[in-house]
């Protein structure tokens, strides 16, 4: 399942606009990027698109189900109304049909809001997000292994505070769970650690604990028909939901493993770092944050997708605001790239600050916010983070004063005037580094500059 596309009409900054949501005809991946100022509107509309998707999910769990509202406040200066439409595509219907209508399989609904005490202009129509819940409702009737497909929202305020060990509640964890706390603006990713620490009890219950089989794989030495008979004792006994995070987890990070519960000599949560075995307590928050994001949405997957071989590789619609948070440049490099390889049928939408995260993908659909407009981004891949931070960001790649003081430097060296720029030469190497490369070129500039005209004398 995948959004074709969202309209937002008097919401915010926007008075009427339609954005197209890869893939396209253009751009043939699941991934769309939202760049912008701040204030632009980027999490305007991550914010409408997950009010949209609410009432999907609503429908998902109840026939009449509701989801979340417009809030008035969001409702455009001088205007009583506001709507939200939103369009997507369910494939899974059309698999048994290959040549069916593709119009058939596609399902649109609105949600409207108007101001308190004015008249209505504008009505919701629910009937496509109803269609659409009916029929995976249907799905689960006929069998209660049938798969789900992942929506989920994860704003900025997403934040790893605390590692709970301690299961203060007792929870649900079944397929509908999946949809829980998924679109609700704070995620604290709370619930992923009391998840994983109550499937790994049941898991230790029923099979060989991970302590225990550390030690036993230490103990067969070079016994290959031992190991191998260890191995699969071990690997049949693992939880398979446990086992796609584990997975995740593992590809999206590379260097970091086996992420479990400790029990002795405390009860804390670990994870093999380049071998060196950590409290999760112990990692950067970028480490914790990407780790907790990447094991949720495997998490979620794994739920709603019981009968599937490869739960990661369940259908989804993940929605993340500011995709780079707290992440080094390495990694943001390689972030949608590991977010498709590692989640292949999720439908990305996401929004960053970062000109690594646009420029190191292929086919990724990019739009440019500004002032209540949005236009499509030429095809960045390839571009040097310079670039795409002046042609993108309307930003300049170095310190505005320094990059004024180089400029006059120039131009005095190409007007010949060299007493003055060895001058301007002197003041700008007390403030930057010896090696600084566009002073290395100014001295060799004014260099071929006073050999020119030593010859011309």
């Amino acid at each position: 399942m995948e959004i074709v596309e969202f309209s937002l009409t008097n919401i915010g900054r926007f008075s009427d606009i339609e954005i197209p949501l890869a893939p396209t005809d253009e751009k043939k991946s699941k991934v769309t990027v939202l760049v912008g100022n701040n204030g632009a509107g980027k999490t305007f509309l991550l914010k409408s698109l997950a009010i949209s998707l609410s009432w999907f999910v609503a429908r998902v769990r109840s026939e009449k189900g509701n989801g979340s509202s417009i809030p008035e406040d969001d409702i455009k200066n001088e205007n009583n109304s506001a709507v939200i439409g939103v369009e997507l595509l369910e494939a899974q219907g059309q698999a048994g049909n290959p040549d069916a209508n593709i119009h058939n399989f596609i399902h649109f609904w609105s949600i409207a809001k108007t101001r308190t005490g004015r008249k209505s202009e504008q009505t919701s129509h629910l009937n496509g997000a109803t269609k659409l819940a009916e029929y995976f409702r249907s799905q689960l009737s006929e069998n209660e292994h049938a798969s789900l497909p992942l929506i989920v929202f994860y704003p900025v305020e997403r934040v790893v505070l605390d590692i709970p060990l301690k299961i203060r509640d007792k929870h649900s964890f079944q397929q509908l769970d999946g949809y829980d706390n998924a679109l609700n603006q704070g995620v604290d990713f709370r619930r992923f650690f009391e998840w994983f620490r109550e499937r790994e009890d049941v898991e230790n219950e029923s099979g060989i604990p991970q302590e225990v089989y550390d030690k036993l794989y230490k103990s067969v030495g070079d016994d290959p028909e031992l190991w191998q008979m260890l191995s699969a004792m071990h690997a049949s006994s693992r939880d398979r939901q446990l086992t796609a995070v584990r997975t995740a987890i593992s590809a999206f990070m590379p260097g970091f493993s086996n992420l479990r519960v400790s029990r002795k000599p405390r009860l804390i949560m670990t994870i093999d770092k380049h071998g060196e075995s950590l409290n999760v307590g112990q990692l950067s928050q970028g480490e914790k944050s990407l780790m907790a994001l990447v094991g949720d949405i495997a998490r979620r997957l794994a739920m709603m997708n019981p009968a599937l071989e490869n739960p990661l590789h369940g259908e989804g619609i993940v929605l993340i605001d500011e995709v780079d948070l707290h992440l080094h440049p390495k990694w943001q490099r390689t972030l949608i790239s590991r977010l498709t390889s590692t989640f292949p049928n999720c439908q990305f939408i996401l929004t960053t600050h970062s000109p690594l995260v646009i420029s190191d993908s292929k086919d990724v659909l990019c739009y440019l916010l500004d002032d209540g407009e949005i236009s499509v981004v030429d095809d960045l891949y390839g571009l040097d983070a310079n670039s795409v931070l002046l042609q993108v960001m309307d930003t300049d790649i170095r310190n505005a004063g320094v990059a004024m003081h180089l400029r006059a430097l120039l131009n005095t060296i190409q007007d010949g005037e060299l007493d003055k720029a060895k001058g301007l030469l002197a003041e700008l190497s007390k403030d930057l580094p010896e090696n600084n490369i566009e002073l290395i070129k100014a001295r060799l500039l004014l260099r071929k500059q006073e050999l020119r005209h030593a010859q011309d004398r």
